[in-house]
């Protein structure tokens, strides 16, 4: 049933929803800028150059539509979570200045420099903007990550006069969670900007296969899936080792186990009844579960009836959001081995099917994020601060009329700010990009060859 609490849980998760999509994406591409520059001024291969400028202009969208949708979600904080605010604001006010001070003000620094500065700067001055901003995405990435794994696994702090007071700073930043979802976030980042990377030059190339500056970023995004993908899940996996450690109740949800229970088995596919306390219809196989979970095929699996009511998360939810996440991952490195079996059949570049996997799975990277967010969020749940204050205890004491009327604006001006902001992304990743850098003068058409300077033909 609908009250003000859920309504501010909806307006929250629907915001922080749209502005995760745009760091993940910036964080990624903002690596691949430096690359694609570092490899420009290595080889001076024109090629690079050109998809160096094509993608910029996707970053600058990207992240000043982050930036607005980040600072709408920050408001937040003071309008329906008060209370959360007055407790935790010692501990995480000075966590998310820090990324303040140290990424945003790195990134708005020289970001100017990088959209605007290539030929007023110098190359290598140039350079080195792109390198700022590409070290500010990843500042950033570990302050707000550093502020959430301690909304997680809270450390280094005290409760005085009702509030939270850190008594090292070194265990709150680096708490218990932390290194593992910096690692698990980077790396979804990354698989994110190469899935849509790699989409956009499957899309060129299933109109030219001989599009140089396609096969390039083809290539190097496969090259990125290939490498990273596995890497991911082994990072996913000692993550999940961390979570059963500190917050046990949420992996019984993620799994859909209800009793405590040795060797316990691998649920595919099921439906958690929470009223019930069963996961009916499932597809088992046995001890896997615990296998995964602890390493161990007899290993002990703690069952979600083990905590009190009142304490346990939704895992109808959690164990569907979950399986989204992993069954992305299964196929992202699905593609990375089909992408090196095409290296191998040297047919990486004609295969009509290999690029329109890799076309499909384009904005799998978002969805797999978004399932992740709300596993580790729904997943924390009833606590805001886990073990340590109720979401129930956090909240403003304001109207659900209120927070019904602000959540329909949101819907409203997101729908129409961020709906044109994305349709002019994709406007932009359909141009050619061996013509982001061409003359003056020329007349293009996406996928198309130059018509006014047949010169330019060369470089392809």
């Amino acid at each position: 049933m609908l009250d003000a609490e859920i309504l501010a849980r909806i307006q929250f998760a629907f915001t922080v929803s749209f502005h995760i999509i745009f760091p993940s994406f910036t964080i990624g591409l903002a690596s691949y800028l430096f690359v694609l520059e570092a490899m420009w001024l290595r080889t001076r291969d024109e090629t690079y150059l050109s998809l160096f400028k094509f993608w910029l202009k996707i970053f600058a969208l990207a992240f000043g539509m982050g930036v607005v949708s980040g600072i709408v979600m920050s408001y937040q904080f003071g309008t329906n979570w008060g209370p959360f605010a007055e407790f935790s604001g010692g501990v995480l006010g000075p966590l998310l200045a820090y990324e303040v001070l140290s990424a945003f003000f790195l990134e708005a620094g020289f970001l100017g420099i990088m959209l605007f500065g290539l030929n007023r700067v110098g190359p290598k001055l140039h350079f080195t903007a792109t390198t700022m901003v590409a070290v500010g995405t990843l500042f950033s990435a570990f302050w707000i990550l550093s502020a959430n794994s301690w909304m997680q696994t809270p450390d280094g702090f005290v409760i005085e006069n009702g509030r939270a007071v850190v008594t090292s700073w070194i265990d709150a930043i680096f708490n218990p969670s932390f290194g593992y979802r910096l690692v698990h976030m980077v790396l979804a980042a990354y698989l994110t900007t190469s899935l849509v990377v790699g989409a956009v030059g499957a899309w060129h190339l299933l109109r030219d296969r001989d599009n140089r500056a396609a096969r390039i970023m083809f290539s190097m995004a496969m090259w990125m899936v290939a490498i990273v993908a596995p890497i991911q899940i082994i990072a996913g996996d000692m993550h999940g080792l961390n979570t059963l450690e500190h917050q046990p109740a949420k992996v019984a949800a993620m799994e859909g186990h209800f009793e405590t229970q040795n060797g316990a088995p691998l649920i595919l596919f099921g439906w958690p009844d929470m009223d019930a306390q069963v996961t009916k219809y499932a597809l088992e196989i046995p001890k896997l579960g615990s296998l995964v979970l602890t390493h161990d095929w007899d290993g002990k699996i703690t069952g979600l009836n083990d905590f009190a009511p009142e304490d346990r998360p939704n895992s109808t939810i959690l164990f569907w959001t979950f399986r989204v996440m992993v069954g992305i991952g299964i196929l992202m490195v699905l593609l990375g081995f089909a992408s090196l079996f095409g290296r191998w059949r040297k047919s990486l570049y004609s295969c009509t099917w290999l690029h329109r996997f890799a076309l499909i799975m384009g904005p799998s990277g978002f969805i797999a994020i978004l399932a992740g967010w709300f596993t580790t969020e729904i997943g924390r749940q009833p606590w805001v601060i886990y073990g340590v204050m109720r979401t129930s205890e956090a909240g403003s004491p304001i109207s659900m009329t209120m927070i019904a009327g602000s959540l329909a604006a949101f819907v409203a001006v997101y729908a129409i700010v961020f709906g044109v902001g994305t349709a002019y992304i994709f406007r932009a990743m359909a141009k050619d990009p061996r013509f982001a850098h061409s003359p003056k003068g020329e007349v293009l058409r996406a996928g198309s060859r130059p018509v006014a300077d047949s010169t330019n033909q060369a470089g392809e």
